[in-house]
This record gives structure tokens, sequence and C-alpha cells, in this order.
């Protein structure tokens, strides 16, 4: 028994498996996710494996490597299964969690505090979204994490200075083919002004060799596809490249200082993540002040570097909370040595209202969940027993341990709250989403066999439609010119604002209402029903 407790690698595997692979399937496609998706269905379908589509229109926004491990994944278990879809971004997110504990070690040679820092970035809000859902940041930031691990050793430690260059590269250009530059701008130049300012570039002049080596491969890597899309669709290639540099410019525009609010994004590590950034309160109270130091100054530089872009969405934060774990992780390594002698309740107060918040979910869940679950709990009765008895119960013992100022036991209990919600709580996240309408476009498919019709649609897709119907549809609208179809008679699927305007157009046809496809999750009477979800179909004929 003492031999696990003390092999945190096991333990990592274990809270990993729980938190990113159980229950994978609980939650419906996001908007996100159903781009790739599609994307990786048409590598498969239509063999555009190089100059990738959705819904049939060229798609060079990104780079296609996490596309192809969801397309290999899904041709070995199966394009509709959705776990398969996500099972990629799950080992990804393993990746990113067992290189965070190497390169937390590496850099204090402190087993616990690595062991901890790591346990909290596994938890932190948005890396348990990223790795349970299947969209790219995941990719781009866990393959950069293994570059960096092993530039921190090539910059450190004197042997195997090519080895580690050439494997840096590796993951440099895996990064870049998983999201472009995003993960270079947002983790790696902090890393690197992190290491400049705190551990030197030491014996540069030995290293410019293999540093020549590492540029390389690393630019081979990452730029063979842009230039093979610009060399074989070079017109499709400028007007995508055009709109992403404008939306950089002018799509979300935030305030520089949109990003300050940026350790709530940790989730349920908000209050410790924050104090942890108190650097004159904590620098001398930390066991290595130097590993503290560097990553206080990745993480801000990482906010600041993001700042800078007037493009904002808080979910690039995630790269952010890779440092903010790190540097978390100093803060709860102190109050493991001195919580239980701290007098000052200043520093006394913030850790009862933290764990004592979480404690007090944990106690009102079963009472609190059957009050507003009640009624959508039919089948599911199983899995709100056993999450109410895991919530008490931990909630129970973090309650003890925090009075007794046994603040590990109550650390490790937190762990222990997220894996239960993950394993018991997943399966009750479709009860909270039911729409009595729903309608998927899949059954689109029916209906198109029995008629015998082509359908279109009229003014722009969207993807969770797309990727439900199984294959792309055309659109009719392109740059405000509508094309006419052919046929004499005809569906089409009309957005709720597009309404008129599809009326005006097909003003000397017979217009026939024949259903509506609606895939909200929740019904019309909740505030996230959301118009572009659900699409009318009408039969056209030619008079």
């Amino acid at each position: 028994m003492q031999s696990i407790k003390n092999n945190h690698i096991l333990l990592l595997l274990l809270t990993c498996i729980t938190i990113f692979f159980v229950n994978l399937d609980a939650l419906y496609i996001n908007i996100m996710e159903a781009r790739n998706f599609i994307t990786a269905r048409e590598m498969l379908y239509d063999g555009n494996w190089l100059l990738t589509t959705l819904n049939g229109e060229a798609r060079y926004q990104k780079p296609p490597l996490p596309t192809w491990l969801t397309a290999f994944s899904a041709t070995i278990f199966g394009i509709k299964n959705l776990i398969a879809l996500r099972l990629p971004a799950a080992f990804l997110a393993l990746l990113l969690i067992l290189y965070t504990y190497k390169l937390s070690f590496k850099f204090t040679q402190n087993k616990t505090y690595a062991f901890v820092s790591t346990l909290i970035l596994a938890t932190s809000f948005y890396v348990v979204s990223s790795g349970r859902d299947g969209q790219w940041d995941i990719f781009t930031h866990a393959f950069m994490m293994v570059c960096i691990y092993q530039l921190f050793l090539f910059f450190t430690e004197k042997e195997k200075k090519y080895l580690r260059a050439s494997i840096a590269a590796l993951f440099f250009g895996l990064s870049f083919m998983s999201k472009g530059p995003v993960s270079l701008y947002t983790l790696f130049f902090p890393f690197l002004i992190a290491l400049g300012i705190v551990y030197k570039y030491k014996n540069i002049r030995s290293k410019i060799l293999p540093l020549g080596l590492f540029l390389i491969i690393g630019l081979l890597l990452s730029g063979w596809w842009y230039w093979y899309t610009f060399t074989f669709d070079p017109k499709a290639f400028s007007e995508i490249t055009q709109k992403e540099t404008s939306s950089w410019r002018s799509y979300n525009v935030r305030p520089f200082y949109y990003y300050w609010s940026f350790f709530i994004q940790s989730g349920i590590w908000t209050i410790p993540a924050f104090i942890s950034l108190l650097y004159p309160y904590l620098k001398n109270k930390v066991s290595n002040k130097k590993a503290y130091t560097f990553t206080f100054i990745w993480t801000i530089a990482s906010v600041i570097l993001l700042s800078i872009i007037p493009e904002k969405k808080s979910r690039y934060l995630l790269p952010v909370l890779i440092p903010l774990a790190l540097n978390t992780g100093f803060y709860i390594n102190y109050l493991f040595r001195k919580f239980s002698d701290l007098k000052d309740l200043r520093e006394i107060i913030p850790v009862y209202f933290n764990f004592g918040l979480i404690a007090s979910i944990g106690l009102v869940f079963p009472l609190g969940g059957y009050f507003f679950l009640k009624d959508e709990l039919v089948g599911k009765w199983i899995w709100f027993i056993l999450l109410s008895i895991a919530l008490f119960a931990i909630g129970f013992l973090i309650l003890r341990n925090l009075l007794q100022r046994k603040i590990q036991p109550v650390f490790y209990l937190t762990i222990m709250f997220i894996v239960s919600i993950m394993c018991f709580g997943m399966p009750l996240a479709k009860t909270l989403t039911i729409n009595p309408e729903y309608n998927s476009l899949t059954n689109l498919n029916i209906w198109q066999t029995e008629v015998n019709l082509n359908v279109y649609e009229f003014y722009e897709f969207t993807p969770e439609l797309i990727w439900a119907y199984g294959k792309p549809i055309k659109v009719l609208t392109n740059n405000e010119v509508i094309e006419i179809p052919p046929e004499k008679q005809f569906g089409v699927l009309v957005s709720k604002e597009q309404q008129k305007h599809f009326r005006k157009t097909f003003e000397g046809y017979i217009i026939e209402k024949i259903t509506r496809y609606d895939m909200n999750p929740k019904g019309k009477t909740s505030k996230s029903h959301r118009p572009r979800l659900w699409r009318d179909l009408y039969l056209v004929t030619k008079l």
C-alpha cells in the first residue's frame, strides 16, 4: 500500500483516467467539436487528408494533426462513436499532465510539490473541459509541454544537447501542426521569458549549433502543411488567411484587462490560485523561491501576451492554467507544512472558506440535488444515489480534517470530490438537458429517402446540424448571392433569422412547411435555447 501511495505516476494515471476518460460521451457535441468531427469524417469519406474541408468547403484555419488522430480513432472504433472521437483529446490531456509532473519535479526536485501541482492542473476547470472535449487546444499545449520539458533540460543540463534539441523540435512541430502558433505565443514564449529571467541562458555559445538544429527541424515540421495548402489551393488559402487575420483585430474584441480574472478559470482552485499570485506575501514562505519566481513570471507573462491580442475568449486562457497550477502548488505545499501552526486570521480564513465551501456543497447535495432534479431522475436514480453518498462522505471528511487543521487530507479529498463528479455525476448531465421538441437533423435522411429529393441549406450551415445530418449539405447563399436549385421540387432548411428572406426569394413558388428540426438540448423556455440549432424544413415547388 505504501508503495502505491508513493507512486505518483501511477496515482496520476488513475486520477486522469477517471477525470478524462470515464463517461466521455456524457455531454452533447458542441460547435467546436462538430467542426472538427465533420472535418475528420470528410477525411475518411472523401479523402480530404491534406486539403481539409468542412461541409465540403476548404477549411485551412487549423492544421490537420488532431483531425488525423481523431479520424484514426474513428477508423478503429467507428465514426459515430462519440467516445472514439473524444479519445485522442483525453490521451493528450494525459500527456500534458505527465509532462507537467516531470517538469515541475525537474525544477524543484520535490516530488510532493510536483504531485500536488499536477493534481491541481488535472482538476482545473478548463483543463478538465478541454481534456474531455474534441477540440484542438489540448493538443497544441500538450505537445508544447513536451517541447518545453526537453528545452528546460537542454538549457539547464550539459548532456544530450542534440538529442534534446531534436525531441523538442519534433514536439514543437506537432504543437504547430495542431493549432498553428497559438501555443508558441501563449505558452512557449512566456516560458522562455521566465526561464531567461530566473535561470538565465548559461553557456549559450555551446548550444548554438543544437539550437540551429532545433529551429530547422521545428520550422520544417511546422510549415510544410501551410506551404502545401498555399501551393495547391492558393485562392482559398489567401481568403481564409485574410479572414482569420481580420478576426484577430475585429472579432470578439475585448479590453486589455479582460483576462485579469484569469485565476477564476481554475475553478475549484480559484482562491488558492489568487493567493499564490500574491508574490510579496508568498515569496519568502515557499520552499523554493527561485522556482516559485519562475512559475509566477511564466504565468504573468502568458497573461500579458494574451492581453495584447485584441480578440479575446475565456477559453484562450487554457495555457495560462498550466504555469498557474505550478504556481498554486507552492501555496498548497506551504499550507501542508505550516497551516497547523498559523495564527494570523488573514491566512486562516481564506483556507477555511475555500475548502469549507467545497465541504458544504458535498453535505447539502443529497437534499439540494433531489429538490432540483427529482422530476428528471427517471432511470438515473442509481447515479444520483452514488453521487450523493460520495459527495456527502467527502464533504464530511473535508470538514472534519479542516477543523483538525489537516490540510493534506483536505487537499486529496478535494481531488476525490472532482473524481466523484466525473464518475457518478456526468451520467446525470443529460437529465439537465431535456427538450420535449428535440428532433435531430439525422431524421432528415429518412424524409429524403421517402420523397427522393435534394435538400439545401438556405443561408449558412450550423456545424452541429451538419454533423447530425451525416454528410455535406449545399448552401444556396454565397457572398449574399443566392443560387436557385435547378430541380422542380426540392427541400430547403431555413433558420429563424432568414424566414422572411427565404419567402421573398421564393415568392413565386409553392412553399410547404414540413417540420422543424430542433437540436437544442433544452426546450424553448430555457435561456440557452438557441435559434441557430434549429431549422424549418420547407418543400419548395416551382409553378
